[in-house]
C-alpha cells in the first residue's frame, strides 16, 4: 500500500468490508443449478442440445422484444442477477462515497482479483483489472522496451488497436512490424505454427497471437505457437478478448507471456472491464502506461494506476463469475458452438453464400462470419436489420469480408431460424 493510502487507513475508520461484500441475487442461478442436477448424467455436448435446460438460462436475461441481437461480440448482456448486483454496489458506494473510496476500495479490489485469478487459473499477483482488452494489451505494447531494428510479428487478422499500437512504436522507436497472412482453413495446428515460425529472425522480440479472431471466429493454437516462439526466444502476447469465458481453458494452459481480455464480452460483467495477465517474471519488463512509483518494478499493481474508476462495476465481477460457474465453462462453450453450427449448417449451401470461418470444433466456437457473393457486408447487415429486425455487424477487412454473427446463451433456436429464413429470402432475391 502506498504512503498516502496507508495514512488514510491510520484514521481508524471502521472497516466497510461487510457492506462492500459482493451482492448477488441467486433466483435464476438456483433454478439453473437444479436443472443441471437432473442432467448430471449428460455430457456437455448433450446438454448443449437440450432446449428445456437452456430455457432456464434464457430466463435469466432481459432481452428486447423489438429485434434479434446477433451481435454479442461487442459486449454481452448482463444476466439480471448480475445487473442487480451492480445496482446494489452503486447504491452502497453512493451512500458513503469518499469514505468508501478512501478507506476500502483497494482491499475490495484485491479480493475481487483473487476471485478472478482463481477463475483464470493463475496467481492474483499476475493479473491487473483494466477497462478492456485494448487497454490491457496496449499497456504491454507501449510498456515493453523495444529498440530500433527489433522485429514484431502480427497478422492481417489481428485487432486494429493492437496493430496500431505497434505501428506507433515503429514511428517512435524504429521497430519493424512484420505483418503475415494466415490461412482460414489450415490442415493442422502445425501448419498454422509454421506460418508464424517462418517469419521469425534473430531480431524478432515479440509476436501478437489472436486466440479467437474477432472477425471470423477462428481459434488459433496458442499453446503450440507459444512453445515454438519460446524455443526461438520470442515472447508472445495473446489477444484473448473473445476467448475468455467463451472457451473452456485456464490462462497457464496457453503458455503465453502476456494476455489481455475484455470481461464485458463473454463473462458478462458491466461494460468497461478487462483483465491483463503477465507472467510473474515478466512484470518488471513492462513500464506503466501512467506513472506510478509506489509499487516495485515486479508488482503488477504498478500497471493499474488510471485515477478514479467505477468501483461498483469492479465489485460486480464476482457476481458474473458466479453466474458463469453455475452453468459451467465447458457447457457454455458447447452451447455457443452448437448455436453457431445450428445456423451455419442451414445457410452454408444457399446460393452465393460463403462461410468465412472453419466449422471444426477445434478451430471454431460461437462466433462466425457469413457473406453473400455480390453483396457488400454493410448492405447485407443493413438489410438484415431493416427488413428482418436482426442486428449483426458488417466486417470489411483485408482478410475477411462478411457479416459477423454472434449468438449468446439467451439466443433461442427460433431466433436463429429467423436468421436462416432471412438469408434464404435475401439469396433468393
Amino acid at each position: 500500500m502506498n504512503p498516502r493510502r496507508a495514512a488514510l487507513r491510520k484514521l481508524g475508520v471502521a472497516s466497510l468490508s461487510m457492506a462492500a461484500m459482493p451482492l448477488f441475487h441467486p433466483e435464476r442461478t438456483s433454478q439453473i443449478s437444479t436443472a443441471l442436477q437432473k442432467r448430471k448424467h449428460l455430457s456437455a455436448k448433450e446438454i448443449a442440445k437440450d432446449e428445456t435446460f437452456w430455457y432456464h438460462v434464457q430466463r435469466a436475461y432481459t432481452v428486447s422484444p423489438h429485434f434479434i441481437n446477433l451481435e454479442n461480440g461487442y459486449f454481452s448482456l448482463q444476466a439480471r442477477e448480475v445487473m442487480e448486483s451492480q445496482f446494489d454496489h452503486i447504491r452502497m458506494i453512493n451512500e458513503k462515497p469518499a469514505l468508501y473510496m478512501r478507506t476500502q476500495q483497494w482491499e475490495d479490489r484485491e479480493r475481487i482479483k483473487k476471485e478472478l485469478a482463481k477463475f483464470a487459473g493463475c496467481s492474483p499477483e499476475e493479473i491487473a483489472i483494466t477497462r478492456n482488452t485494448t487497454e490491457a494489451l496496449d499497456t504491454v505494447i507501449h510498456g515493453l522496451t523495444l529498440e530500433k531494428g527489433d522485429e514484431v510479428i502480427t497478422t492481417t487478422q489481428d485487432y486494429d488497436s493492437m496493430v496500431q499500437a505497434f505501428d506507433q512504436q515503429a514511428k517512435r522507436f524504429g521497430i519493424v512490424n512484420k505483418k503475415i497472412s494466415i490461412p482460414l482453413h489450415p490442415k493442422s495446428k502445425m501448419e498454422m505454427v509454421k506460418h508464424y515460425e517462418k517469419a521469425i529472425t534473430d531480431k524478432t522480440k515479440v509476436m501478437l497471437v489472436t486466440h479467437l479472431i474477432n472477425i471470423s471466429g477462428q481459434i488459433l493454437p496458442v499453446k503450440e505457437i507459444c512453445e515454438m516462439a519460446h524455443a526461438n526466444r520470442v515472447d508472445v502476447i495473446s489477444d484473448s478478448a473473445h476467448a475468455f469465458a467463451h472457451l473452456d481453458f485456464k490462462i497457464p494452459d496457453l503458455g503465453c507471456d502476456y494476455f489481455g481480455t475484455s470481461l464485458h464480452k463473454w463473462l458478462g460483467t458491466p461494460v468497461g472491464l478487462g483483465m491483463l495477465y503477465i507472467k510473474k517474471e515478466k512484470i518488471k519488463k513492462v513500464w506503466p502506461l501512467f506513472g506510478d512509483t509506489y509499487y516495485p518494478e515486479d508488482d503488477i499493481r504498478k500497471l493499474e494506476h488510471i485515477g478514479t474508476y467505477p468501483c461498483a462495476s469492479t465489485l460486480t465481477i464476482a457476481s458474473a463469475i458466479r453466474f458463469h460457474n453455475a452453468i459451467g465453462s465447458k457447457r457454455k462453450e458447447e452451447r455457443l458452438r452448437y448455436l453457431k453450427n445450428y445456423w451455419a449448417e442451414r445457410v452454408k449451401d444457399l446460393p452465393k453464400v460463403t462461410l468465412n470461418m472453419p466449422l471444426t470444433d477445434e478451430q471454431s466456437c460461437g462466433l462466425g462470419n457469413v457473406a453473400i457473393e455480390g453483396m457488400p457486408p454493410s448492405e447485407l447487415s443493413k438489410k438484415l436489420y431493416e427488413d428482418f429486425r436482426i442486428f449483426t455487424v458488417a466486417i470489411h477487412r483485408e482478410a475477411i469480408k462478411g457479416v459477423r454473427v454472434t449468438p449468446h446463451l439467451y439466443t433461442t433456436t427460433s431466433d436463429l431460424d429467423a436468421f436462416v429464413n432471412a438469408m434464404k429470402v435475401i439469396t433468393q432475391a
